[in-house]
Order: C-alpha cells, then structure tokens, then sequence
C-alpha cells in the first residue's frame, strides 16, 4: 500500500476532524469520575462528535462493536464500552476517531481516576512527554524510525517499557494507513518524512513488562504481567518546518 501525501483541501479537511476530536477529549475529562460507567463515557463522546456534523470512526470498523476504545487499568487498547464502572485509582484510555467529510483523525489520551499511586501517575507523564518528543521528529528530511527511537529512548530510559506489538500509523484518507509508525527502533529507517504527510503516533507504555495479549473478546489487548499500561496519541501534519497537532485546540 502506498503512502498519502494530502492535498491542502484534504489537510483542511483532516484538521476540522481533528478538531472534533480533539474537543471531544477535552469535555470527556470532566466526565471520567468514580461510578461512571464506560457505557456512559461513549454516549458523551457520541454526542459531542455528532453534535460536530462528524461520525464515530470506530463503530463498525472491521466489526469493532464501540463506538470509540475505553480501555481500563492494564487493558492497553481497544477496550469495548460496557457496564463496568471507574473506580478510584484506576486509570482509562480514551481512544477516538472522527470520520467527517471524507476524512479521519484519530487521537486517544488516559485519565486518572481520582488518586493514583505515585507509580502510575509517572507512567502518565512518561508516556505523554515520549509521544511529544516523538512528534518532534516529524519533520520533513527525518525518517519514521527517527519517531520511534526518541520514543524508546526515553521511555525506557525513566524505566519503562514500549508496547512492541503495537504503534501509530498513516491517517487522513483512510483509518489505517501506510506507514507504520512503531515506538521503537533505530534512527534513520523507514520511509523519509515529506510535507503533506498525516501520521498517528502513539505511543503505548507499560508499567511491566511489554508482553501483552488479546482477550478473549477478540479485541482488547492487556499486559500479559497484568499491569497498568498508558496510551496517548495525536494527528500530526508533516510541514516544511514544524509538525502541526491537528487534533489538539
């Protein structure tokens, strides 16, 4: 599969979905409290992307059965909503994507519930600071690894370890594109970054190991060792000079 480099209406586009995206993990933060459940966090999320004209990108996608990933304490990603309710001290990812007027933008973050253990609280800030210094070498002239490696680096640098299983993505045309963006890896490989292209990258951290699994939902992966993991994720522009976060306000 060849790689999309997007035009400006389709950047234009592709920024307005982010948008949607990215208010949508704005108001959800208010919402994530103890007794709520994760049924009641995807209808909020619906109901502001659709209140935007946009669509929920995940519904139905390749039979995924939510409407947007809520994942919860060692559940890395692709968490089905249900019935369950957050309880202090557990932590939940937030996954969305907006499909809207041709396009996509996709974006996650995780939030605390209430009081974390000092350990997990790091894991937040580790992962969310690995994904904006990977996003700083999204620069045209660089290469994907060059994304991967920073990542790596200095997650496993404070002590954690890279979800090796899993990473970003091309975004924009379709929900998955060309390239994969992995979280580790050596500098300088991969495909040469170019204006016009539309990357998700995400980094994905475990507090443990990096070994994970696919529940038997067929769609969740957790840590095998059964510990916390975070993820957060952005839409981001390759530009003839800095990158630019098209899902953040």
């Amino acid at each position: 599969m060849s790689i999309f480099i997007k035009s400006e209406k389709e950047i234009s586009r592709i920024r307005r979905a982010g948008k949607i995206v990215a208010k949508t993990l704005k108001l959800i933060e208010n919402e994530i409290v103890e007794g709520k459940s994760l049924l009641q966090l995807e209808k909020f999320c619906v109901q502001i992307i659709e209140s935007e004209q946009g669509k929920p990108a995940f519904l139905g996608y390749r039979g995924f059965p939510g409407a947007v990933c809520i994942s919860v304490n060692d559940e890395v990603v692709h968490g089905i909503p249900n019935g369950r309710r957050l309880k202090n001290g557990e932590i939940v990812k937030i996954d969305i994507g907006v499909y809207k007027d041709g396009v996509y933008a996709d974006a996650a973050k995780t939030f605390p519930v209430g009081e974390l253990p000092d350990e997990t609280r790091r894991l937040l800030k580790v992962t969310e600071k690995a994904l904006f210094l990977g996003i700083a070498q999204a620069r045209a002239g660089n290469r994907i690894s060059d994304i991967s490696h920073q990542i790596q680096n200095y997650v496993e640098a404070q002590g954690f370890s890279v979800i090796r299983e899993l990473g970003g993505h091309g975004v924009g045309i379709q929900l998955h594109e060309e390239p994969m963006v992995p979280n580790f890896g050596p500098p300088g490989k991969g495909s040469k970054l170019v204006p016009g292209m539309t990357l998700a990258i995400e980094p994905m951290v475990s507090l443990g190991s990096s070994r994970v699994f696919t529940d038997k939902n067929g769609w969740t992966i957790k840590t095998k060792d059964g510990k916390p993991a975070a993820h957060f994720e952005h839409t981001v522009l390759v530009t003839d000079s800095e990158p630019e976060i098209l899902t953040i306000n």
